[in-house]
């Protein structure tokens, strides 16, 4: 008994100090102090509450997969970060969406910030695409996905007209904005623009490193609603050059963000746990890889609906095809650029305060790229829809 108890002791100091290594190891480069880039980095003005919630949606099915004989519903295991004091009122609701074999709770250092700045942000595991979908990830479940977010809006609209529930009264119907990593930024786009499966509620998307190579002009053109690309132009899983950079080309008034030295997976909240490697994108592509076959032309090929709707099906799958993998920037700092510049667009296109737009618009487009080295922005020439979902 003694030996089983020195044992133990052993392996409980073992496990304190790994966890005192990845708590103050490989820190990332703090923003300057003093800036506004600090400032937009601390947490903001409100707590932040978190509700648990399994959604489920009984008029649309769960396809068989694998060994996986399907569903009648669908069930989404979700949470929701909400501004907590009551007087807070009406809050704009942001979905998020994970990538492909990820979680929710990969976005949650995204929500938790956007939450203590005053949005309501809904994230669930997709019942395919997650890291334990029954079957294994389906990476075409992605179709369905867009649907999945549409329940969530509407189930986040009813607990709010709801009096007594802990969302009553919390979400502005006018102001529903969608967010996404990866297939996540896919679903969110898919959300936004596709004329079959958007929602015309959402009134701005961001994607983060979503595949976009097979959109065309005529895709984004279906709906006039603000969009962002954020981006590493170091993407492994997503290549910058192929699927973020044209954006600014294909969509008037699209902005795009670049972190010079970010990978695909520094986007993603579990690699902080990873961030002493020299690119996260190693594990990305050996999960992602497990699923979706390398060397296929097109993982989508017919998916999204006829070419008419704006899809570019010969465009390649350059899924993993960057050899050797380049040496990318510690995802502590990646993450701390995506929580600055995600809360600043929304507040551009949400804020219900002109002076507060007004300074996120400039940040974005100016004080973020003159404080922070790794940051690049550009956005196409358009009328400016900023303000367009604001409070009157």
């Amino acid at each position: 008994m003694k030996i089983l108890l020195k044992i133990l002791a052993s392996f409980g100091v073992l496990l304190g100090l790994v966890a005192l290594y990845v708590t103050f190891s490989h820190q990332p480069e703090p923003f300057t102090q003093g800036s506004e880039s600090e400032a937009r980095l601390a947490a903001g003005p409100w707590s932040v509450a978190r509700l648990d919630e399994v959604f489920v949606d009984r008029d649309r099915p769960t396809q068989a997969n694998g060994d996986y004989p399907g569903d009648d519903q669908r069930t989404l295991n979700g949470n929701v970060w909400y501004p907590f004091e009551a007087e807070a009122g009406p809050r704009p609701l942001l979905v998020f969406s994970h990538g492909f074999t990820s979680a929710r709770s990969n976005g949650a250092y995204l929500a938790e910030h956007l939450a203590s700045h005053g949005f309501v942000v809904v994230a669930v595991d997709y019942p395919l695409t997650s890291m334990r979908a029954p079957g294994g990830a389906l990476v075409e479940d992605v179709i369905n996905q867009p649907g999945d977010v549409s329940f969530l809006i509407d189930t986040l609209l009813g607990y709010s007209a709801v009096s007594g529930h802990a969302l009553s009264g919390k979400i502005d119907p006018a102001r529903i904005v969608v967010l996404g990593i990866s297939l996540g930024g896919l679903t969110s786009t898919l959300v936004g623009f596709h004329p079959q499966w958007g929602d015309p509620r959402v009134g701005a998307v961001l994607s983060i490193a979503g595949p976009s190579n097979f959109f065309t002009a005529r895709f984004f053109a279906a709906a006039d609603v603000p969009f962002m690309m954020l981006a590493g132009d170091l993407d492994v899983l997503v290549p910058y050059k192929s699927n973020a950079a044209p954006i600014p080309d294909k969509k008037p008034g699209a902005e795009l963000v670049t972190v010079s030295g970010g990978s695909h997976t520094g986007f993603s909240g579990g690699t902080a746990l990873l961030r002493a490697m020299d690119n996260t994108d190693a594990i990305g592509c050996w999960s992602v890889g497990r699923y979706i076959d390398p060397n296929e032309q097109s993982q989508w090929q017919g998916l999204f609906g006829p070419e008419d709707f704006g899809i570019d099906y010969s465009a390649p799958n350059e899924l993993c095809t960057i050899d050797p993998l380049p040496k990318t920037m510690n995802v502590l700092r990646q993450q701390m650029i995506a929580r600055v510049v995600i809360t600043a667009f929304f507040e551009a296109h949400l804020s219900s305060d002109a002076a507060v737009q007004g300074a996120a618009a400039k940040f974005l487009s100016t004080t973020g790229a003159a404080e922070i080295p790794e940051l690049g922005y550009t956005r196409s020439a358009a009328n400016d829809t900023r303000g367009m979902l604001a409070d009157s």
